[in-house]
């Protein structure tokens, strides 16, 4: 479409409403409307003229002043079309337009200016966040509440993940974002009396689909999450006293003139929308330039199959050769090496490595004083000086990258840990995942070494407990719609092994209940610019040859994603684009056998295509198709089996 054009589209689409404090997206479909009741401000949403949210609370009370009641909207209403083009190489989609309208809503306390309230609405996305004034002499306040409040309509049910209880858990770790998601749960609760997580997806009757989340959040703001009320009202919460070991405050201080990070809403009639949405990232603007140009690669990982113990010289070794048989650039060496390794062994291995073009990822213990975690190397990353010469030395062996374990919540001190970990590892050229830790807000686009972030219920849980493998189909279809859709997801998962156990022998550990194309799906559905896999040297011999041969060639980042089928729980079919070619994933978590007919438009009428497919045993084979003119397929997949289709 022509930009000029686009322009004039937007223009027109925005100031035909604007009289009535209305803003429309570019195709007119999702409608924010404002208003005043008897000063307090309130919003609510539609999609093709359906209600998704109902009157809303807006505002914020602060130690400088109320701004939640008592306003006045000034008339004067300022517009602005955004329009942006981007690259992102490392999440969902290489080359982005963003277009959206944005509308600033200023209003005053008496006769004096208190707050702006800034909506911007694109296709199917809207966010807002808050622009605080400085009050008589105040020019610094605390946040202590954000009133802004999503009321969704009766019969709305909700696909939410229960924030844990502070300082419950392994060694008082949580919370860390590692709860089960409920699916298609009725509103009026309030998990496990502490909110849940972002993001969060609800289903409105039958009109679709609504996720919300919030993105720009950085070291100047505490990361928030969703408290559930009655009547269909969940508002914004900030971080439990608890958190950080009961050390810093729950609420936030901005600078005045200052701002809140964006709280984002996706809408959709159906989960493409939820599926495809890149406004966590059209929002945020790079906050550094990269030291270097950074790669994302994908690695092997000894700790899933081995464990503690096995975090030693030999078995790194064994871990970069296998790495490059796989054709993988690095390995992740877990917990404990700083101990049983020692440094001039890391060094040994980051030499050894070189020589194979395999570099390595080193874990490290966030530490401080918010938790008993006890692995090593514990005491360099909560302290500036400690960490950057520990940086230096990293870079002088030629580390690529750290995995920093352990964080203690979302309050404002702990995500300014996260920036200072992110802005100094840049320094010294290493890459950055987070783990036990925060859901990443826009920090693809925002830190240039950042990977990725574990916060989700990973494959580590898969090693300890039955009950994570008998669910792991179920959980494979939920990330796909809700965890994975705004942020990198550091699952580690694709597994070849049939036993979580070094020798991959029956009646030792946790059982793989899924199939091998279900492994390989995964690593389709589940994105992460940098992935470190589930596999062990054995699968080269265990394991399928085309199954080893796929995991080989399967690329890390992606051109374009677009949702086919699917419900959150029950089955799931993706495709993403690299290049010229399209890889089509799908899981089944039913328990009967999936069979659907699939358009693929992607794919030209007459092609011959590479299916990887399960029988009713889970046993996998590889074929090849040729599309029909009308370029549909029929799928079957069996329960916990899976489904890939290549050009």
């Amino acid at each position: 479409m022509n930009f000029k054009f686009v322009i004039y589209i937007c223009f027109l689409s925005f100031f035909k409403v604007n009289a009535q404090s209305v803003v429309k997206s570019l195709d007119e479909k999702l409608k924010v409307s404002l208003s005043l009741e008897n000063g307090k401000p309130v919003y609510s949403v539609t999609y093709g003229e359906k209600s998704f949210i109902e009157n809303s609370p807006l505002g914020l009370k602060t130690n400088v002043g109320d701004f939640s009641s008592g306003l006045s909207l000034d008339t004067n209403i300022k517009q602005n079309i955004i329009y942006e083009t981007y690259q992102l190489r490392n999440i969902k989609q290489s080359n982005v337009k963003y277009v959206a309208n944005e509308a600033v809503f200023s209003f005053t306390k008496e006769g004096k200016a208190a707050i702006d309230i800034i909506f911007r609405v694109s296709n199917n996305n809207l966010a807002f966040k808050y622009k605080v004034y400085p009050q008589k002499d105040a020019r610094a306040c605390i946040v202590q509440e954000e009133v802004s409040g999503f009321v969704f309509p009766q019969q709305t049910t909700t696909f939410l993940c229960p924030q844990s209880l502070p300082m419950t858990g392994y060694a008082r770790t949580a919370p860390s974002y590692e709860t089960s998601y409920l699916p298609d749960d009725a509103m009026g609760k309030n998990g496990l009396g502490n909110g849940y997580s972002f993001p969060c997806l609800f289903k409105v009757r039958t009109n679709g689909w609504v996720l919300i989340s919030e993105t720009g959040v950085d070291g100047s703001y505490c990361a928030s999450k969703l408290i559930g009320r009655d009547k269909g009202l969940y508002t914004i919460g900030f971080p439990a006293e608890g958190e950080n070991n009961g050390n810093g405050t729950t609420a936030p201080g901005i600078p005045l003139a200052g701002e809140t990070p964006w709280r984002t809403i996706t809408i959709g009639e159906t989960l493409a929308p939820i599926v495809e949405t890149t406004i966590p990232f059209d929002l945020v603007k790079q906050k550094y330039e990269a030291s270097k140009e950074y790669q994302y690669t994908k690695g092997s990982w000894s700790w899933i199959i081995k464990m503690d113990n096995n975090t030693t010289f030999p078995i790194q070794k064994q871990y970069i050769d296998f790495s490059a048989a796989m054709n993988y650039e690095t390995i992740l060496i877990d917990a404990l090496w700083d101990t049983q390794i020692g440094r001039d062994k890391i060094a040994e291995l980051a030499k050894y490595g070189a020589r194979k073009n395999v570099g390595l990822y080193l874990w490290y213990n966030s530490n401080g004083h918010w938790n008993d975690a006890p692995q090593g190397p514990r005491g360099l990353m909560d302290n500036a000086a400690i960490r950057r010469k520990e940086m230096a030395w990293m870079k002088s062996i030629g580390v690529k990258g750290i995995k920093v374990d352990f964080f203690g919540g979302d309050k404002q001190e702990t995500m300014k840990l996260y920036e200072d970990i992110l802005t100094d590892a840049n320094d010294f050229g290493i890459m950055v995942i987070f783990h036990g830790c925060t859901l990443p807000r826009g920090w693809e686009r925002m830190y240039p070494n950042y990977a990725s972030s574990e916060a989700v219920l990973a494959s580590e849980n898969l090693h300890f407990e039955q009950e994570s493998c008998n669910n792991e189909a179920a959980n494979a279809t939920i990330h796909t719609f809700i965890r994975n859709t705004v942020g990198s997801m550091d699952f580690g998962g694709s597994t070849l092994n049939k036993f979580y156990n070094s020798d991959n022998i029956p009646n030792k550990g946790s059982k793989r209940m899924t199939s091998d194309v279900f492994a390989l799906a995964t690593a389709i559905l589940f994105q992460s610019g940098v992935q470190h896999f589930a596999l062990a040297p054995n699968n080269l011999n265990d394991a399928p040859e085309w199954a080893v041969n796929f995991m080989k060639e399967v690329p890390t980042t992606w051109d374009e994603v677009c949702f086919l089928e699917g419900y959150p729980g029950k089955y799931v079919l993706l495709a993403r684009r690299k290049g010229v070619k399209w890889y089509i994933a799908g899981v089944n978590a039913e328990k009967k056998t999936l069979k659907i007919h699939l358009k693929l438009p992607m794919f030209a009428s007459g092609a011959v295509l590479k299916t990887y497919i399960d029988d009713e045993q889970l046993t996998g084979k590889v074929n090849t198709i040729k599309l029909k003119k009308d370029q549909k397929v029929e799928i079957s997949i069996p329960q916990n089996g899976g489904v890939l289709i290549i050009n």
